[in-house]
């Protein structure tokens, strides 16, 4: 029995939306922008913060930085090791909190690599979601209003995604066979959704014990 929903995307598609909407027809708990809340939470410090480091890979100076904080003898920098959040520190904290919403189940879970770690249950279904170019361009800039900055964030984004995947679990992103269906959200939202619907409930009935 399907009891976890992972959806991992690239940006633009509007996998947001769409787990969201998944996440209302099923009933289930959504686990976006409320597991950054709760990282941060248990990272202590805001979620801005926490949103501009999860699925990115800490640039080179910043880790080598940090190498310096955690070994000096001379604390002049004043940033103690508690407050040094990185990479490192957050998928941590993310495996964490995912792996205990996992254990309780009916969640749908967006990005963070959880596809990577919960690939070994059975009740976890995964999905990929993408979109042409154009399509996600369009989307992004109705967002920020700003030509060359969506497309500086198509541009980005997924290449940050892709070096996180390989820095974390030594895979390529999207490591196609971990998910079960990849979709083009071009079709439409509702559509995506309804597919996806219909692909678990035929997973169910798979697992079904024949009467």
């Amino acid at each position: 029995m399907i009891r976890i929903i992972v959806i991992e995307r690239e940006f633009g598609a509007g996998a947001g939306t769409i787990a969201d909407k998944l996440a209302h027809r099923l009933r289930w708990k959504l686990l976006d922008h409320a597991l950054t809340e709760e990282i941060a939470a248990l990272a202590k410090v805001s979620p801005e913060i926490c949103q501009c480091r999860e699925e990115r890979v800490d640039p080179w100076l910043y880790r080598l930085a940090k190498v310096f904080w955690r070994g000096s003898h001379e604390r002049s920098v004043m940033l103690p090791d508690a407050d040094v959040v990185d990479a490192d520190r957050l998928i941590c904290l993310a495996q964490q909190v995912i792996k205990q919403e996992a254990a309780a189940g009916q969640c749908v879970i967006v990005g963070r690599g959880a596809a990577y770690f919960l690939r070994d249950r059975a009740d976890t279904f995964c999905v990929f979601l993408f979109a042409p170019r154009e399509f996600k361009y369009q989307r992004v800039l109705a967002e920020v209003k700003n030509e060359a900055e969506a497309r500086r964030l198509i541009d980005t984004v997924d290449q940050e995604r892709k070096d996180f995947i390989r820095h974390y679990y030594n895979a390529e992103w999207p490591a196609r066979h971990l998910y079960h269906a990849m979709l083009n959200t071009a079709a439409g939202e509702d559509a995506t959704v309804e597919t996806i619907f219909n692909l678990i409930e035929a997973a169910n009935r798979r697992e079904a014990p024949t009467p």
